[in-house]
């Protein structure tokens, strides 16, 4: 198994603009980087029953999957460009900071969050399905890149929330013009799916 390949790619999957991502950025910038936990905790445990669930479902439906992928990259695209429209038309968050300063991002709210985070989905099952599955079946390895995946998915959720509190100012001043480049991005990254 190309282990450098698994990793370039989980690593690329992880740290594109996603809801979780944009969400860790977002909640970070308004309430600081420590109050992102919960959120994060919350994306991590969904991420490792998702990973969980890829290995065996991969390893149950091994031979279908070829046929069912273009599917949920269909709906990935959607769900994706649905949250790229949401963030490119969002208001200033000067004009919501009483509303946000309520909102409190909880464990529970990032784990059912990725559970239905069509991108995730479709990060676990391309990753098992492509690098791991054609190599081994052993549950312990499936565990083992399970744990991996995650690990890496949530290395991208903190570093987007670090970056949300670091350039706090810059992202403030600038809401407008960042909020719709990060939706192009995400646009970008949500017809990548379909291609």
């Amino acid at each position: 198994m190309d282990i450098l390949s698994l990793v370039t790619y989980a690593m690329i999957a992880s740290f594109t603009p996603g809801p979780n991502n944009i969400i860790a950025m977002s909640h970070a910038k308004e309430q600081g980087f420590k109050c992102t936990f919960p959120f994060i905790s919350g994306v991590a445990a969904g991420c490792l029953l998702i990973m969980m669930l890829s290995s065996y479902f991969n390893l149950i439906l091994y031979q279908y999957i070829p046929v069912i992928t273009p599917a949920l990259n269909v709906f990935g695209c959607i769900y994706m460009l649905y949250l790229a429209f949401k963030i490119m038309k969002s208001t200033s968050a000067k004009s919501e900071a009483e509303d946000k300063s309520k909102i409190h991002y909880s464990f529970s709210f990032g784990f059912t969050l990725q559970m239905i985070n069509p991108k995730v989905i479709l990060y676990g099952l391309t990753a098992l399905s492509v690098f791991v599955l054609p190599y081994t079946q052993s549950h312990a390895q499936l565990i083992l890149y399970s744990l991996l995946l995650t690990l890496i998915g949530i290395s991208a959720n903190l570093t987007w929330a670090l970056g949300g509190r670091l350039f706090q100012q810059f992202l403030l001043k600038y809401e407008r013009p960042f909020n719709i480049i990060m939706g192009l991005i995400l646009i970008f990254t949500a017809i990548s799916f379909i291609k």
